[in-house]
């Protein structure tokens, strides 16, 4: 019987698209690709392969993870296989200078960045950045490792006293600091390459700002003021009737780069500027943002992923 494949290094994340086919009656099998082999000199199984690789993958001590399933899709691809967010889609989501380049041939504004290799270079890239300005891994996810400078010199005191995080791949990023008004960013969601909702995500508590419900945040008040505990700000809320031109520019962004499956996240600046600087393709959703709007993301790739393999069985 032809299967779904699910390729990833999370099962905390997966876990709700493994329910969603169960209930959708898809036949599938897990790959959890932290470690294993790749047998060239045969032929892979039959069936469709979605890739839910993740470039914050070296957090959960699986650093070459990625590496495994670049291999596992060279594999596959190569054998005429049907692969949803393959080889390229995994280098966009590992790279974000990738994800950048790529993102401005489709007309998408990005953030001023400068791409770095050493402690020495990035701070000289930064003595001629405008200030204020943000440090982030070139391999990264969930904002980990984002940090607000004011200044070259505040740069080069916080690298000094130990606490800049190197990237996993060297490479560290210079980008322009995204002042937003109202402290969030919007996250654009697409099944199938075509978008299903957006959702307004509250960034005042920071920069992790991963959908899953793993990685949310509980109750937020005061223990010591003798207010009793206040229901907490959704820090993500589907947005109902979104609408954006941005929508049609990534459309033809994610057909172009052969990504089936996304997130991309934006910020809007006090000016109406608006600015992508993140390509998720192996993205999450929040259950509580999509109870209260009805509307269910792993559900519906589940679904795009059962019509997939309706096709390979005709």
């Amino acid at each position: 019987m032809k299967k779904a494949y699910i390729i990833h290094e999370n099962a905390e994340w997966t876990k709700p698209l493994i329910e969603a086919l169960r209930e959708e009656n898809v036949p599938f099998e897990d790959w959890h690709l932290d470690e294993g082999v790749v047998p060239l000199d045969e032929a892979p199984p039959e069936g469709v392969f979605y890739n839910r690789m993740s470039a914050s993958s070296h957090t959960r001590g699986h650093r070459f993870a990625p590496e495994l399933t670049h291999a596992v899709l060279t594999w596959l691809e190569g054998n005429g296989r049907k692969v949803f967010n393959g080889r390229n889609a995994l280098q966009l989501e590992l790279s974000k200078v990738a994800q950048y380049e790529a993102l401005k041939r489709y007309g998408v504004l990005v953030p001023k960045t400068t791409a770095a290799v050493g402690t020495n270079a990035l701070l000289t890239a930064a003595e001629s950045f405008p200030a204020p300005f943000i440090t982030k891994h070139n391999r990264a996810g969930k904002g980990l490792g984002v940090h607000k400078f004011d200044s070259a010199d505040a740069l080069k005191a916080w690298m000094e006293s130990g606490q800049l995080e190197p990237s996993v791949d060297g490479i560290m990023l210079l980008q322009e600091y995204i002042s937003a008004p109202t402290q969030t960013i919007t996250r654009c969601e697409f099944v199938a390459g075509k978008f299903m909702y957006a959702v307004r995500v509250d960034t005042s508590e920071g920069f992790e700002l991963c959908p899953a419900e793993a990685c949310a945040i509980g109750e937020q008040f005061c223990p010591t003021d003798g207010s009793e505990p206040q229901a907490p700000k959704a820090k993500f809320e589907i947005i109902e009737d979104y609408q954006s031109p941005l929508i049609e520019k990534y459309e033809r962004f994610l057909q172009g780069e052969g990504i089936y499956f996304a997130g991309i996240e934006n910020i809007t600046d006090a000016d109406g500027n608006v600015y992508t600087y993140d390509v998720n393709t192996n993205t999450n959703y929040n259950p509580q943002a999509e109870e209260k709007a009805g509307i269910f993301g792993m559900k519906e790739v589940a679904r795009a992923l059962k019509q997939e393999l309706e096709k390979l069985n005709k």
